[in-house]
């Protein structure tokens, strides 16, 4: 969980667009996107199957940033500027949570 929190913290940092106030509010991200990701992904998955179908699997990154936009809705300290930040921050929270694990 504390590496999560570090990757999003450091991501927070890098994106003009995204803020983290500070590294509880990180750890509360971590958690609620582990939630978030082990509960509501597998069915958006299901629900969006024929989308994912159809774009290759593409489609799977616009389910992580509307799983990234519930999250901001969730968590008071942590706040994103739109989609496309979240896009963004959902590829470079990958990138780096890889270099973690």
């Amino acid at each position: 969980m504390a590496l999560s929190a570090a990757a999003i913290i450091i991501t927070g940092m890098l994106l003009p667009g995204v803020e983290v106030t500070s590294y509880g509010t990180a750890i509360i991200v971590a958690l609620v996107l582990a939630f978030l990701n082990s509960m509501v992904k597998p069915i958006l998955v299901f629900l969006t199957l024929p989308a994912t179908l159809v774009t290759f699997g593409l489609f799977l990154i616009v389910i992580n940033t509307a799983i990234i936009l519930l999250a901001d809705w969730f968590v008071d300290g942590f706040n994103i500027d739109g989609f496309w930040w979240a896009l963004l921050f959902s590829v470079i929270l990958s990138f780096i949570s890889s270099f973690f694990y």
